[in-house]
């Protein structure tokens, strides 16, 4: 399992939010190339970008702070917020991200997402965002009707290399991650999920590997942003840990 930071990009700054709310948003570092540099340094094998005003306006809107991370770091990155067409998708491929990540259009155009995947093997994420179990959309604002298992199904056979499975009631609120359904989603779909939301403490992703093994399912990876921030998830122990060399 990866350790993937993460770097929310807010009004260009790197910030994290309490359940997904923009005006509950703290300020962590002026300069996310800066802070994405930190991370490489400490040993992070990827990068989690977040561009939230992006994820509103339902474009790129931070992307001179994504292109300064790209330009700062040599370590893999992947980006979600406001990738809605094929073109963005191309246009931050070429500027030498990894991966994207298709979180609204994942539920509101399927059939782009299958396509993406299609026509840039290996580079395209889903990202879903769940509220009680049910899908939500537009930078969370919206919660649908359809559950995180049943969309994760419309992509089983499309080559999609990740899906990031983030419960919103835990995100930013350092209350721990939900494990039974990152580990309910993992086991009823064969694309790697990656965990995110609530990740507090060490112990966090001890439950959540220990369910993993335990369930017979293998996470590519968890998503930390507030507690890596804080000091509360010391990243080398977090690291070791996740790749099978460490307890807490």
């Amino acid at each position: 399992m990866l350790l993937y930071p993460a770097i929310d990009l807010k009004d260009g700054q790197c910030v994290r939010l309490f359940k997904g709310e923009m005006d509950q948003a703290t300020v962590f570092n002026d300069s996310p190339a800066d802070q994405a540099v930190q991370f490489q340094n400490a040993g992070c094998e990827w990068l989690h970008l977040v561009d939230l005003n992006g994820a509103f306006a339902g474009k790129p809107v931070n992307g001179d702070a994504v292109e300064a991370i790209l330009k700062n770091t040599t370590v893999p990155a992947q980006l979600g917020g406001g990738i809605r067409d094929l073109k963005t998708i191309e246009t931050w491929l070429d500027k030498g991200l990894q991966r994207v990540i298709l979180g609204t259009i994942a539920l509101r155009d399927p059939a782009l997402v299958v396509q993406a995947a299609k026509e840039f093997p290996g580079h395209v994420a889903v990202g879903i965002d769940a509220r009680g179990g049910m899908v939500a959309v537009e930078g969370w604002a919206e919660t649908s009707d359809m559950s995180a298992i049943d969309l994760g199904r419309k992509f089983e056979d499309a080559g999609i290399s990740a899906i990031i499975y983030t419960d919103i009631d835990r995100d930013g609120t350092m209350q721990g991650v939900n494990v039974q359904g990152t580990v309910d989603l993992a086991q009823a779909l064969s694309i790697p999920v990656i965990a995110s939301g609530g990740v507090s403490c060490i112990e966090d992703l001890e439950k959540l590997k220990t369910a993993a093994d335990q369930a017979g399912v293998a996470l590519d990876g968890a998503i930390s942003g507030r507690a890596l921030y804080d000091g509360r998830l010391d990243i080398a122990a977090a690291i070791a840990l996740l790749k099978g060399n460490g307890h807490a």
